[in-house]
């Protein structure tokens, strides 16, 4: 059986190949191919990543991950925005760092829209609100941790990969709902789910692939998911719509982008080499392992998805009132 802790380790000894045997073989270089991300490994998007790059390998002679993981996952759009726009540089990223950022940061140093090209979505997901040992395991419901967090407002704090990304604004969106406090920490990429283990923040709230198997195992405990529907791994935990909190209902995606003005031909071969490999039946069920969804679309399909998530998050961003540090 392949586990998220299996294919994290496949992932990083270059086992995932043997998974995919049937790779894309359209190369387009002889220069190494880069996949930037910009997290740090262990979360969902670097597992995803990892097995984009391992299911590719003719793609390119060679093809690797490349981590940089800071500022949310600015950091890699940035180098992204500055690398050759030939098809060896590629960026897996969620979309908030396209979608939601252009409306946080007043500063931000790439333009979604003008700098890059979107290539094709890999997979959609829910994000999955859970809640640690600082919070007594008689609250059970999003409910019962709405009025634990009232009552208890110094220790109501929540973790998520980033500032002003979805999963940060999900948490906004909730304390709004409920009237109370609630102290938003970003990690940069799946650290708030060892503090959130070790007690030391209240509750997180991630993509459900990073914290499904930390559920699993009893170490921490899943209130709710963001999907429309419930999770097929976790079908004892309800939506938050059925939880009383439709508004927190959203999905998120992780989109592969090249540089602006790489040649329309070059990415309609990386969007058919990629679109390949997600209808694989290995590859589909590796990110059933993630709790993941394959959606795999055409350049203008994503485009379109784009836009529209830009035109959804803007409204939520300012009637949030929050105001990014940097």
């Amino acid at each position: 059986m392949i586990t998220k802790r299996s294919l994290l380790s496949l992932a990083c000894t270059g086992g995932l190949a043997a998974i995919f045997p049937d790779a894309i073989r359209t190369a387009t270089a002889e220069a190494v191919s880069r996949m930037l991300v910009g997290f740090g490994a262990g979360g969902a998007i670097d597992v995803v990543a990892r097995m984009l790059v391992e299911g590719m390998k003719d793609y390119a002679p060679s093809f690797i991950v490349d981590n940089r993981p800071g500022a949310g996952g600015r950091l890699a759009l940035g180098a992204l925005k500055n690398s050759p726009a030939d098809g060896t540089a590629m960026i897996l990223t969620p979309a908030s760092c396209v979608a939601v950022f252009p409306h946080v940061y007043k500063s931000l140093r790439y333009d979604a829209f003008k700098d890059f090209a979107p290539v094709t979505t890999v997979c959609s997901f829910p994000f999955l609100i859970t809640v640690g040992p600082l919070v007594p395991a008689d609250v059970r419901t999003l409910a019962d941790f709405v009025k634990w967090c009232a009552a208890n407002p110094k220790q109501a704090t929540y973790g998520t990969a980033a500032a002003g990304s979805m999963l940060h604004f999900t948490g906004m969106s909730l304390a709004k709902a409920g009237r109370f406090e609630f102290v938003h920490l970003p990690y940069g990429g799946p650290g708030g789910i060892q503090d959130l283990i070790g007690g030391r923040i209240a509750a997180t709230i991630y993509p459900i692939g990073t914290a499904l198997p930390h559920v699993e195992s009893g170490a921490i405990r899943a209130l709710a998911t963001t999907g429309a529907q419930r999770s097929p791994q976790l079908a004892d935990v309800p939506t938050v719509r059925e939880a009383g909190y439709p508004a927190l209902e959203t999905n998120e995606w992780f989109g592969v982008f090249v540089p602006a003005n790489t040649p329309a031909e070059t990415v309609t071969r990386l969007n058919g080499a990629i679109r390949a490999l997600v209808n694989t039946d290995a590859f589909k069920a590796a990110l059933a392992k993630l709790a993941v969804d394959p959606v795999a679309e055409t350049p203008k399909e994503f485009a379109q998805l784009v836009k529209s998530d830009f035109d959804r998050w803007g409204p939520i961003v300012r009637a949030s009132g929050f105001t990014p540090e940097d």
